[in-house]
């Protein structure tokens, strides 16, 4: 059945995205094409991005490569450990403070539970603010405050974690279902309890996995804070790369990716043992 070039038309006027862009559209595509490829070819001149510069780097690195090889932990190979277990020390006590810290912080700024628009709204954009800060800027700042040393580093995990654990904690609490705690409530329960028994059982799994996700990257991030001087397995990997002694800076690199390997094995151990398996319901 062919339409007639009438129908054609009406149809074309009723819905013109179904015969294709119009001329404006595919003409504000090629200008928005045009402006991304402007863009990218300023940002690589900004940033001195050339074919040479490329080359010489990769050959760069692969020299640096060849000298990693056979990793090899030298003769100070307790320092390494030490300063492996001084970063798994202050990601675990970082990650515990934030996670606790960040509990009553969350319902806090959960809007089912203070219903004071003016104080969650500061308190969410308190954690906004936290969270603009990086890691890296609070550890330098605590090494300026309390001196080198894994402390510096815990109180930087606590800083930056800790506002991104009470917006998640938050947002869990927001989804979390109001019928349970409404029971409790009918029950003549407080309003306390009702959060206890009736909202905290079910976002508890959510807030154990994100703190045990959190202990598993800071266990990544405490490296990058020793090199500031925050303790821990950086401190090794700056002094070993400033000597050049790159097969002992793979060894450390090899102890770190089996360090969080084993750490996200235990942790899955753990939340399988606290929450349980859930298993899928029949159909």
């Amino acid at each position: 059945m062919s339409l007639s070039p009438a129908a054609v038309a009406a149809w074309r006027n009723r819905e013109p995205r179904a015969f294709g862009a119009t001329a404006s559209r595919r003409a504000l595509r090629w200008l928005g094409g045009a402006a991304f490829l402007a863009w990218l070819a300023w940002s690589f001149w900004l940033f001195d991005i050339t074919p040479a510069r490329l080359w010489n780097g990769a050959a760069g690195l692969l020299t640096i490569l060849r000298l990693m090889i056979p990793p090899n932990p030298g003769e100070l190979w307790a320092d390494i450990l030490k300063g492996m277990a001084e970063s798994v020390a202050m990601a675990f006590l970082g990650s515990l403070i934030a996670s606790l810290l960040a509990v009553p912080l969350g319902f806090l700024g959960a809007r089912n539970i203070v219903t004071a628009t003016l104080l969650r709204f500061s308190l969410r954009r308190l954690f906004d603010g936290m969270r603009g800060v990086d890691q890296l800027v609070w550890a330098l700042a605590y090494v300026r405050a309390v001196g080198l040393g894994p402390l510096a580093g815990v109180l930087a995990i606590v800083s930056s974690d800790i506002a991104v654990l009470s917006k998640l904690y938050a947002e869990a609490i927001e989804n979390a279902e109001t019928r349970p705690g409404e029971g409790v409530a009918a029950a003549g329960g407080s309003r306390l309890q009702a959060i206890r028994f009736g909202i905290l059982p079910q976002v508890l799994p959510v807030m154990l996995a994100q703190a045990l996700y959190f202990f598993e990257s800071n266990t990544r991030s405490a490296a990058i804070l020793g090199v500031v001087g925050a303790g821990g397995i950086g401190l090794q990997i700056a002094e070993r790369i400033k000597v050049r002694h790159w097969d002992e800076v793979a060894f450390i690199i090899i102890l770190m990716v089996v360090t969080v390997g084993a750490i996200d094995l235990l942790s899955g151990a753990i939340r399988r043992r606290l929450i349980g398996r859930r298993e899928t319901a029949p159909l």
